[in-house]
């Protein structure tokens, strides 16, 4: 295949892992269902229609797959009215990034074990039950058992079985057919169980099946909203800050790997970004301060564009971009991280404004 055609293919997909993701914050359910797919096709599609040489692209799946989930999660802050279950979420993301973070470090992929992606799947049931159900009729204790029944009975043996064993399930199959109608009867089984033990003792449903984020959804007062981002602005110091120190700087060690040629250090990435961070905080809030419009999605997008290029450069990450050499590489990690960073800032006054009172109650039956 020619390559102009291998680079059609390429950034095609590419672009679909950047784009799809973008669609969890209205549409979270098959959004990530759809990135998930997406993530699976990647490589069969590369080997099925193009020549590409896969060995960079490993970089580039990492990184993607960090971006989706990082997706994820920004968006339970817009949507999210269970704040038990925001709080297990955002323990389930921060823990498997802190163990992707020491995993690139270390190459000990029993690392991924000790910290399973738990979060994605706990992520896909809370929006699956939200479908027909109110989240905030969930309990603390319920909640943290579908997290720990995915943590143990799911992630564990999946993390085990593709990272500690490194088996090849398209390989393995190859060899042992039989073992796909094993997993049938299994999911069959599983199946009827639910059915006949779980749906049953289900409570009615809510409200009518929707997979919009916007459906059945306690509103927000916008003046609240307001507030919350222009408070955000005037105290640089807080916990916004911090956060997003360490969600921009634990992301972009792991970005930093998808550019070929470039190692540097973790320490020295974590100090860039709080550095840059905090000058990008300063910024942001004279501009929530002077614009007529509290927030601006576009403005917003350039000014964070322009802090993540000063970000790569100031790391050192480029140097090789300015002769050619990785410039699209770089432009892919400047994208990602402005987008993280947008969202981020975008829906964290709404999730202040949200839980300003405390925990949602339950509604009344």
């Amino acid at each position: 295949m020619d390559v102009p055609s291998d680079a059609i293919v390429f950034w095609g997909v590419v672009a679909a892992r950047v784009l799809v993701p973008l669609g969890v914050f209205r549409f979270p359910l098959p959004a990530m269902l759809a990135s998930l797919v997406i993530d699976g096709l990647d490589q069969t599609i590369f080997q099925t229609f193009t020549s590409i040489n896969l060995d960079d692209y490993q970089s580039y799946d990492k990184a993607l797959d960090v971006y989706y989930l990082s997706m994820a999660y920004l968006s339970m802050l817009r949507n999210w009215v269970s704040r038990d279950a925001f709080d297990i979420g955002r323990f389930l993301f921060y823990f498997r990034l802190v163990g992707t973070v020491l995993f690139e470090q270390t190459q000990i992929r029993a690392l991924l074990l000790i910290f399973p992606n738990t979060f994605e799947y706990f992520f896909d049931t809370y929006e699956a039950i939200r479908t027909r159900w109110d989240p905030r009729r969930l309990g603390r204790n319920l909640l943290i058992g579908i997290a720990a029944f995915i943590w143990i009975g799911i992630k564990l043996p999946q993390e085990w079985w593709i990272h500690v064993a490194e088996i090849d399930t398209t390989d393995l199959i190859a060899k042992a057919p039989w073992i796909l109608v094993v997993a049938g009867v299994a999911v069959l089984i599983v199946a009827i169980l639910v059915f006949r033990l779980v749906v049953p003792r289900l409570r009615p449903a809510d409200h009518p099946f929707t997979l919009d984020a916007d459906k059945h959804q306690p509103m927000v007062d916008g003046a609240a909203i307001d507030r919350e981002r222009r408070r955000i602005s005037e105290h640089i110091v807080a916990l916004e800050l911090l956060e997003k120190v360490v969600l921009i700087g634990l992301v972009s060690v792991i970005f930093s790997r998808m550019l070929p040629g470039a190692d540097p250090a973790a320490i020295d990435i974590l100090i860039g970004v709080g550095v840059l961070v905090v000058l990008n905080a300063i910024v942001s809030g004279i501009l929530v301060r002077r614009g007529e419009r509290p927030h601006g999605a576009i403005q917003s997008f350039i000014v964070f564009l322009v802090m993540n290029v000063a970000l790569v450069l100031g790391a050192q990450l480029v140097v090789e971009a300015l002769r050619g050499a990785i410039l699209q590489h770089a432009l892919v990690f400047v994208l990602l991280l402005s987008l993280i960073v947008t969202a981020y800032d975008r829906y964290r006054p709404l999730y202040k404004a949200r839980f300003a009172n405390g925990p949602l109650p339950a509604p009344e039956d």
